[in-house]
């Protein structure tokens, strides 16, 4: 058999497991396990296993287990209920004030955590209620919270960044700094979207009522002192250990995740339920993290022992030459993955794929990283399979609907994708920082 059927063949079957509704991990894992019997013979099973000891000897992935615990820690400690009630009393005066609190609050929040489902699940529990109350358009209030969730995998620290640098073989530490920007970025171009829309249809943003809001200064910087600035001390401080070269992403994790403990102690969070929660939620997301990575490095390492990996380049590649139509056409098929696969599919398929073929083409290797993960953020609201609009779901009053939230994303996802375009225009927005603290 060809390598060409070959490789259609580990592909198609892989798509038509998944839009079956079977789980990805063990998907990916038997589709190699199958195709390298066959194909390769019992010499495969030794390769397998070699593949997955590297994935869990790897030293950098050390620091998924550290971020996710870090940001299970701030949110399980109350803060983000601080977060929003600050913010809340800061920009309630505001049309839109309160879509606006919570824009900036999920930014804060998205950076300490790393992951999606938190920020989106928590935000939900304590931003939509408020919203509704005053009478907030649903789908603005949902839209608000599902698109501020999901910069938590683009903003530092993000796991999917930790999982994309060793397996691109790129700085973590320079991909966490790329980030940066972009992830500001997008939160700016949210927030200046919620107040023009609510300065046009007052209506779907009512401000609060001055009563309501009738709070003494000295309360106001108490609550601002006590709630952002911890928060921002946090993120910054772990991010200043990687921007100055202090240390590594993964010593910078640990040293993030202890912090996060004192600081759940100073607030008076941590007893014994709480650590129990914190340690259970760590342990599930993270054993999904990599249960998805082993089963996707195996179908990747018989894919690419099978020649897979040649018979994408020339597809793509067969299209055009040009830098920009083959980087447009990757960016394409994550962006097509995003519908139907999670985004660690998505990277442990794609990274060991197109990585070569950008370098084939002459794009800088960061460059292209991180234009592939804002691309990715897409996944998390594009419909049908978008994970930020079901965990809202998940924590909403019965009187929001799906349809609801499915409305309420498209301006976002119109959004993300005039980022995309900025990056691509303007690529120092990436760049930019990451020649700073790293040089070059």
């Amino acid at each position: 058999m060809s390598t060409e059927l070959i490789a259609a063949g580990m592909l198609s079957s892989l798509i038509i497991c998944i839009l079956l509704g079977y789980p990805i991990a063990l998907t990916m894992a038997g589709i190699a396990t199958i195709f390298g019997l066959i194909f390769v013979g019992p010499n495969i099973v030794h390769i397998l296993v070699l593949r997955v000891f590297e994935t869990y000897t790897n030293y950098t992935l050390i620091a998924v287990p550290l971020f996710i615990f870090m940001g299970i820690v701030v949110q399980k400690s109350g803060l983000a209920g601080r977060l929003f009630d600050s913010m809340y009393v800061i920009m309630g005066r505001l049309k839109g004030g309160l879509a606006l609190a919570a824009m900036v609050t999920s930014t804060l929040f998205a950076a300490a955590t790393g992951v999606v489902g938190a920020a989106v699940v928590t935000m939900g529990i304590f931003a939509l209620p408020a919203m509704l109350k005053h009478d907030y358009d649903r789908s603005l209030a949902t839209g608000t919270i599902c698109a501020g969730g999901t910069l938590g995998i683009l903003i530092p620290p993000s796991v999917m960044i930790i999982l994309w640098g060793p397996m691109a073989s790129l700085s973590v530490g320079r991909l966490l700094m790329g980030a940066f920007l972009p992830g500001l970025m997008l939160s700016a171009l949210y927030l200046v979207y919620i107040y023009i829309l609510c300065r046009i249809k007052p209506e779907w943003g009512p401000s609060i009522d001055e009563d309501q809001l009738a709070v003494p200064f000295k309360k106001k910087v108490t609550m601002f002192l006590s709630s952002v600035l911890p928060v921002a001390s946090l993120i910054l401080g772990v991010l200043g250990l990687i921007f100055f070269g202090v240390a590594a992403p993964t010593e910078a994790a640990g040293i993030g995740a202890f912090l996060s403990l004192v600081l759940a102690l100073c607030y008076r969070a941590l007893n014994y339920e709480t650590i129990r929660d914190i340690v259970y939620e760590t342990v599930k997301v993270t054993s999904m993290i990599f249960f998805v990575a082993v089963g996707a490095t195996l179908f990747t390492g018989v894919f690419l022992r099978l020649d897979g990996g040649d018979v994408v380049s020339s597809a793509v590649l067969g299209i055009s030459m040009q830098p920009w139509v083959v980087v447009s056409f990757m960016f394409l098929i994550i962006f097509i993955l995003g519908i139907f696969i999670d985004w660690i599919g998505i990277v442990m398929i794609c990274v060991p794929l197109f990585t070569p073929i950008a370098h084939q083409v002459g794009v800088d290797a960061y460059w292209f990283a991180m234009m592939c993960m804002i691309v990715m953020q897409t996944s998390f609201l594009t419909p049908p399979f978008a994970y930020s609009i079901f965990y809202l779901k998940s924590v909403s009053p019965p009187e929001v609907r799906t349809m609801d939230i499915y409305r309420g994303v498209w301006p976002f996802i119109i959004l993300q994708i005039v980022g995309i375009g900025l990056c691509a225009i303007f690529p120092q927005i990436i760049t930019w920082l990451p020649s700073i603290s790293f040089g070059g």
